[in-house]
């Protein structure tokens, strides 16, 4: 199968690596960028190109891994081929290709965090298809499991909430190591000594629910300890406001203990 990729952030990156791996043959890399392109077309040592009209017009999968606000325009934009389109985000529906020049697309969405600077396997990431044809989605079944052992055929409207759950589960949780870390580091801790912790959290969750595994002052009704950290927290009111709005998110959802904080009234 010949593929080109269209983009070169950190998903068509590993994308990319991952399947030529797999003896697929991506014989073309596209970004508007020519110096982002450029690296990873040697990465790949493979054609590159940052100009629309010098994409080839003979593979057979066509892999869009841009931005999602820059998708529709680009799609306008692409020139006609009879190949199948497929883009890889979790939130933009199938039917943005319907004003494109494709007559076959999808959606071939691999559910993982990915960063360049990382090597990662996909033997076990889950890969979310979808094709606006039967032999399409099989063919995308196909390529999918050559990469991965979890292939799942989701609709559009399934996969945008499946985004959000991994926006919450990934992107926010990470943010929030972010401020353990700034935590740590203004008083000299090295953020090394929380991954234990870290590791031990995400463990858990194989093998109980979330809400099971929720532990710390909120679901403890705790309330002594989160008033002493709102309180430590005074010099700096956007960190105080994400702690009590966990908080009370947690309490809440595991049982209202009827008690109040002294800053900014707890329910």
């Amino acid at each position: 199968m010949k593929i080109v990729l269209i983009g070169a952030g950190n998903v068509a990156t590993l994308l990319g690596t991952s399947l030529q791996e797999k003896n697929f043959q991506i014989v073309q890399v596209y970004n508007r960028t020519l110096s982002a392109v450029e690296t990873l077309g040697e990465k790949l040592q493979t054609n590159f190109t940052d100009q629309l009209q010098h994409i080839v017009s003979d593979a057979d999968l066509y892999v869009f891994s841009v931005k999602d606000a820059a998708l529709p325009l680009l799609l306008k934009e692409f020139p006609a081929n009879n190949g199948l389109w497929v883009h890889t985000s979790g939130s933009v529906p199938m039917n943005v290709f319907a004003d494109s020049a494709a007559t076959r697309y999808g959606v071939f969405y691999p559910l993982q965090t990915f960063s360049k600077s990382r090597e990662i396997s996909f033997d076990h990431i889950p890969v979310f298809i979808e094709a606006n044809n039967s032999a399409d989605q099989q063919l995308l079944e196909q390529t999918a499991l050559s990469l991965s052992d979890k292939v799942i055929p989701l609709s559009s409207e399934k996969r945008k909430h499946l985004h959000l759950a991994a926006v919450f589960a990934n992107n926010f949780t990470n943010h929030l190591y972010d401020i353990a870390a700034q935590i740590l580091k203004d008083q000299e801790i090295d953020w090394e000594v929380l991954l234990p912790l870290i590791e031990e959290t995400a463990a858990k969750v194989r093998t109980l629910s979330p809400k099971e595994a929720q532990t710390g002052p909120a679901v403890r009704c705790d309330l002594p300890i989160i008033e002493k950290h709102l309180d430590m927290l005074n010099d700096d009111p956007k960190k105080q406001a994400i702690y009590r709005m966990l908080s009370e998110g947690i309490y809440q959802q595991h049982g209202y203990c009827g008690l109040v904080v002294k800053t900014n009234k707890l329910p």
